[in-house]
């Protein structure tokens, strides 16, 4: 009993000198930081702010509807204008977010408002391990999320615009009973990633057309029965690529066959990055 009130009286004690250390009093004064010091201070706690003066003026600027733009914004450049592009890739035109309204379609918890509510693991080298039912709805999703691919992929061809191939993922999706997982995450305005070129990935498709010689990478997600499939391809368009173009593609497949081939009980998860470099 003596040491509850001994602490008691100690955290009644430390809370009062902290409180007095960090919250100033009314009397408690700060010098000016001047370059010389001087005997006089001001007054720091309770001091009246000036409020400003408004300026009249013919027009209204600032905020609203019907406001005048500042001009200093009117002469500045745009922010994409000043974007280091890596190439001759340049944004297109977007057409309208999709909404997904049928209410058949288990939807993630982001589809609505962008934000998504689940976190993952606190400590990244903490692994789930699934269940047998768990891990035949990740198949079927990612089944169902490389089917969508092969439907996309099927249609690169000189001429087809980006945003053509996002109408066929988004309707494959919807019409197999899945939500293109994408799709208004973190706002993110279409249903699949289409990169061209020299854009590494999640590329926003748009009304560029494809033309002979590009190359592009397709990426697919799809939500279904509570689990997202994911996966991604890159392809060349028109008959003839560059032997550059033949290079980076075969690599790159290769690299990925030999990743999955390592995939195997027992083997350790950071092998697959060496496989691959």
């Amino acid at each position: 009993r003596r040491q509850q009130i001994f602490f008691c009286l100690l955290l009644l004690v430390s809370s009062k000198s902290s409180q007095s250390f960090f919250l100033p009093s009314k009397t408690t004064t700060i010098a000016r930081m001047t370059g010389k010091r001087s005997g006089s201070s001001e007054l720091f706690m309770n001091k009246k702010k000036k409020k400003p003066t408004k300026k009249k003026s013919g027009g209204a600027v600032g905020k609203g509807f019907g406001a005048t733009a500042p001009i200093a914004s009117l002469s500045s450049p745009s922010p994409l204008s000043m974007f280091p592009y890596a190439g001759s890739i340049r944004p297109g035109i977007q057409t309208p977010q999709k909404v997904v309204l049928d209410s058949s379609i288990a939807m993630p918890d982001y589809a609505l408002d962008g934000k998504p509510k689940k976190k993952g693991q606190i400590l990244p080298w903490i692994i789930e391990v699934k269940t047998p039912p768990e891990i035949e709805r990740m198949r079927a999703s990612g089944r169902l999320a490389r089917e969508v691919l092969d439907l996309a992929g099927r249609a690169v061809r000189p001429g087809v615009t980006t945003d053509e191939i996002d109408n066929i993922v988004h309707g494959a999706t919807i019409k197999a009973g899945a939500y293109p997982s994408p799709l208004n995450y973190h706002n993110f305005p279409k249903s699949c990633c289409t990169s061209l070129n020299e854009v590494i990935c999640h590329g926003i498709p748009d009304d560029r057309e494809l033309q002979e010689g590009d190359i592009i990478n397709i990426d697919i997600t799809v939500y279904l029965n509570g689990y997202h499939g994911d996966c991604s391809e890159m392809f060349y368009v028109g008959e003839n690529p560059d032997d550059k173009t033949k290079l980076l593609l075969q690599t790159t497949y290769d690299s990925w066959v030999s990743a999955m081939k390592f995939v195997r009980p027992g083997n350790d998860y950071n092998g697959i990055g060496g496989i691959i470099e």
